[in-house]
């Protein structure tokens, strides 16, 4: 562990390298910047790894990359490996194609607490906004400016009150929402030794509530969950889902029923292979 790393910021990405450039931006400029970047990166090709060494070159913020061959959607093997290669003690998961409100490392530290994860929000954007966004639009947050978006097209709806910069309406609002606190990985953050406690993510779930699952196994281990939804925020960039498939969400549906059932704590199928 290094004691300069208040975060790791653990970021998952595959072959999107034109949103992971914007994502990483917005890193660049946040208000806390006493954190690292781990990309864990599920086999994306060359030209991610470019966009990766532009910014390292450019940045001050320490950055790793974390690369295993494509084989298929393995997204909790390779963020097992990235836990593995983070030196902070607080670890914050997203995806890369979520671009960090300025405050969003910030308010993680802030709201964190021992024995507990933290559960975020994000707010996702139609494909024309999405296809819109830029350095400049990132810089002056108005990607974050419900005003900017309805302007844009943007259709009116409650969840435009994930976008609030007042922190009592966000309290308020995190309280009341029906919306239950859980493991997304899109958003959320924990304690690296309460990840490492339950052995990490299944390396058998594929895609479809495979993050929801290792945070089930934090529950039942003792680690309570927070909602931070409308503190924490994120913009979810628009794009088809290809990987989605019925099969792999059967399976992940029985592994995650077996985990409720028998009240697991603990996968052999996660880092530890012993």
């Amino acid at each position: 562990m290094r004691s300069d790393l208040k975060a790791s910021v653990i970021i998952s990405t595959y072959n999107q390298p034109e949103w992971l450039e914007l994502v990483l931006y917005s890193y660049d400029i946040q208000t806390e910047n006493h954190f690292e970047i781990i990309i864990a990166d599920d086999g994306s090709d060359e030209r991610t790894k470019r966009v990766i060494d532009k910014f390292s070159e450019q940045s001050k913020l320490s950055i790793t990359h974390v690369w295993q061959e494509d084989n298929g959607f393995q997204k909790t093997k390779i963020l097992n490996k990235a836990i593995l290669a983070s030196n902070a003690e607080y670890l914050i998961f997203t995806d890369g194609d979520c671009i960090a409100r300025k405050d969003f490392v910030e308010t993680h530290l802030k709201l964190k607490r021992k024995n507990c994860a933290l559960s975020g929000g994000y707010f996702k954007l139609t494909k024309k906004i999405s296809d819109s966004i830029s350095k400049n639009i990132i810089r002056e947050q108005k990607c974050f400016d419900k005003n900017w978006l309805l302007k844009n097209g943007h259709p009116k709806s409650f969840k435009l009150n994930k976008l609030t910069k007042s922190n009592i309406k966000a309290s308020v609002l995190n309280v009341i929402t029906p919306t239950k606190a859980t493991f997304d990985g899109m958003n959320v953050s924990c304690y690296k030794s309460d990840i490492l406690a339950v052995n990490g993510f299944d390396e058998r779930m594929q895609y479809g509530g495979e993050d929801r699952e290792v945070g089930e196994r934090m529950m039942n281990n003792g680690v309570k969950f927070l909602q931070i939804r409308y503190s924490a925020i994120c913009v979810h960039l628009h794009h088809d889902r290809p990987y989605k498939n019925t099969e792999a969400e059967v399976l992940n549906q029985q592994i995650r029923a077996t985990t409720k059932r028998e009240k697991a704590k603990w996968t052999v199928f996660g880092i530890n292979k012993n």
